[in-house]
């Protein structure tokens, strides 16, 4: 018998064996020649993973919500304007990030479970002149995704500098940045990149890097100032050592360890694997009766999905029940709709069997609080699309 449970939240998610023993071996020094080349290594297979061969990638020492803010910080001088696309907690989120440093701030919220109609998005846009726009590809609280291709198009089209937070979204749903014109791209390891968290990972295009040069005023974020990593980046990039802070170096072994394994199972077979995995727990989730907080299949997430519960359920007594049967779900996170849903996470390393045991850990937690329906209609489902 495991003791062990397996881990279905959207983030920290499952991670190969391969990429854990990296978290294992006694940590090298951060300016030995080995590791040297393994930063300089993470360095040029983001820019595959990214598919932004000319972007300038950091590796910085934190969260998805430091990535957030080191994009913000260094692109964004008091009395910006900013352009924020909400659909769900972070991105909303970004609009409190940008206020700290100065920006001007509209928002275009979308209503919960659907996204902004482009046309709005384009309107909003032709109504006054942002230097940037911001966006969720994947919101972690409501499994919502954005069309990052066209919103990328509409950036280029009025010249908006673009941010796409992918903390849910990269190495999981589709992104070309430099075919997509998108200015940042920025995540978070522990998601699907597959490494344990404490990696704020972004790739800044050239455009946003010369918006940076041309700054008139000093950024207000000493840690996560660009002027201070970019030489740090460079060095590392030359596979010469430099020092601005210490790296998580076992982090950085894992991450270059990671991205080999993406790299080596191919984007468009991993991004067709999350989209098959993503198909099948929707498939699933209905097949039981339940309804899902994501409006339609056309802007449903493929990394994570947010099922509503069944009226009259005990939600904590649900969640309990799932986890007895070996399984780790999420509650849902929106404030004022956190005990209408649930999460669940299906990212990076999932597989079938991952699937197989999450919704029959949901069926059987379903019967045994009192919601009647057929046991195997669920899994049947997730067999049907693998």
């Amino acid at each position: 018998m495991k003791s062990r449970k397996l881990l279905m939240i959207p983030g920290p998610i499952e991670f190969e064996s391969e990429v854990m023993q990296c978290m294992a071996i006694p940590t090298p020094s951060h300016v030995s020649p080995d590791f040297i080349d393994c930063f300089a290594n993470s360095l040029k297979l983001m820019k595959d993973v990214w598919q932004c061969p000319s972007g300038q990638p950091f590796i910085i020492a934190g969260t998805g919500t430091l990535a957030m803010d080191v994009a913000a910080a260094n692109l964004i001088e008091s009395g910006d304007k900013a352009l924020v696309i909400a659909t769900g907690y972070f991105g909303l989120r970004y609009a409190e990030i940008l206020k700290r440093y100065g920006a001007q701030v509209d928002i275009l919220e979308a209503e919960v479970g659907d996204i902004v109609p482009l046309e709005l998005i384009e309107e909003q846009l032709k109504s006054k002149r942002y230097k940037l726009l911001t966006f969720t590809h994947v919101d972690t609280s409501t499994a919502v995704l954005n069309d990052a291709k066209r919103i990328g198009a509409l950036g280029k089209k009025y010249n908006v500098l673009t941010i796409l937070d992918g903390v849910c979204s990269v190495a999981g749903e589709e992104i070309k940045q430099e075919d997509w014109g998108i200015d940042v791209v920025l995540t978070a390891s522990q998601k699907a990149i597959g490494v344990p968290p404490g990696l704020a990972l972004l790739v800044a295009s050239k455009n946003a890097m010369q918006v940076f040069d041309q700054r008139t005023s000093p950024v207000a974020n000493y840690y996560g100032d660009w002027a201070n990593w970019l030489p740090i980046m460079k060095a590392y990039e030359n596979k010469q050592a430099s020092y601005f802070g210490t790296p998580p170096v076992n982090l950085v072994i894992a991450l270059e360890k990671s991205l080999q394994l993406i790299l080596k199972e191919g984007l468009d077979h991993r991004f067709d694997r999350h989209k098959r995995a993503g198909k099948a727990m929707r498939a699933a989730i209905k097949a039981l009766g339940l309804d899902l907080l994501s409006k339609n299949e056309h802007v449903s997430a493929n990394t994570l999905s947010a099922p509503l519960y069944p009226s009259q359920i005990d939600t904590s007594a649900f969640l309990k029940s799932v986890n007895q049967e070996g399984v780790i779900l999420a509650g849902g996170l929106l404030p004022q709709l956190k005990n209408n849903y649930f999460r669940i996470g299906h990212m990076g390393s999932v597989n079938k069997n991952d699937l197989l045991a999450t919704v029959g850990a949901i069926e059987s937690a379903l019967m045994n609080n009192g919601y009647s329906h057929e046991l195997g209609l669920g899994t049947t489902q997730i067999l049907k699309h693998f």
